[in-house]
């Protein structure tokens, strides 16, 4: 099960993490993998886990989350953001992961540094289609995740941390929402991302004073209560044409 029949050997010592983010109009969700064991005991693993693996000694970073996504979820050409590096040298070393370890690294034991990626994905643009040693990739909601594998958490909870300092920027929205959208589902996204309800009154204010959406003439159709206006992200915003010539 390791993954060691490559042109390049694995580094021991470095590898990505991915924290992917989607929304279904609901909630906030992340995108999580069960992890084959790959030893002959077939030892049960219960902890899910962030898209993740060791680099390739020929390789940069951003190279490495890509290939790691494709190779666990079949998600490619994502728009990943480096947010944070994590050091701990105990980060590796609850009895389960130990376990893991062994049966599919080469060198269980080796200290590992990782370097953390976000992005943020429209859940109906992309098909899920785990592979290597994922077992199963799926979309969990971010209230209900518990304990996850390594120090996963804590890079959960700071890519959270990075996301919600974003906020005041284009790019959260624009990568999650659909092209149009009403004002109750913008409001259901930070709500989640901010994970505390706000006032509708002063979010409308706010968020239509900044130019970041317009509103368009188009409103629901086949709603029980009154129709709501659709809107879009304006193009002509500086920030989101920043980010959409980045990306």
């Amino acid at each position: 099960m390791a993954v060691q029949n490559r042109n390049f050997k694995l580094n021991p010592h470095v590898s990505v993490d991915c924290v992917i983010f989607g929304f279904d109009n609901v909630d906030l969700k992340v995108l999580l993998i069960e992890r084959e064991t790959g030893d002959a005991n077939e030892t049960v693993d219960d902890l899910m886990a962030l898209p993740g693996n060791l680099i390739l000694e020929n390789e940069d970073l951003d190279e490495a989350a890509q290939r790691v996504l494709k190779e666990l979820t079949g998600l490619s050409d994502l728009y990943l953001e480096q947010f944070w590096t994590f050091g701990n040298p105990n980060r590796l070393n609850k009895p389960e992961d130990q376990r893991w370890l062994e049966a599919i690294r080469e060198i269980p034991e080796a200290r590992v540094i990782t370097v953390a990626y976000y992005s943020l994905v429209k859940l109906e643009d992309y098909s899920l289609t785990p592979s290597g040693f994922a077992r199963k990739a799926s979309w969990v909601k971010i209230k209900d995740i518990q304990n996850l594998a390594f120090d996963h958490n804590e890079i959960l909870n700071k890519a959270l941390e990075v996301l919600k300092s974003d906020l005041h920027k284009i790019p959260a929205g624009f990568e999650l929402m659909p092209q149009k959208f009403t004002l109750s589902q913008l409001q259901l996204l930070y709500e989640s991302i901010l994970q505390t309800e706000l006032d509708k009154r002063n979010f409308r204010r706010k968020i239509l004073k900044t130019g970041i959406i317009k509103p368009l003439k188009e409103k629901q159709e086949g709603v029980s209560h009154k129709p709501a206006r659709y809107y879009m992200f304006n193009k002509k915003y500086q920030g989101l044409q920043d980010f959409i010539d980045k990306s």
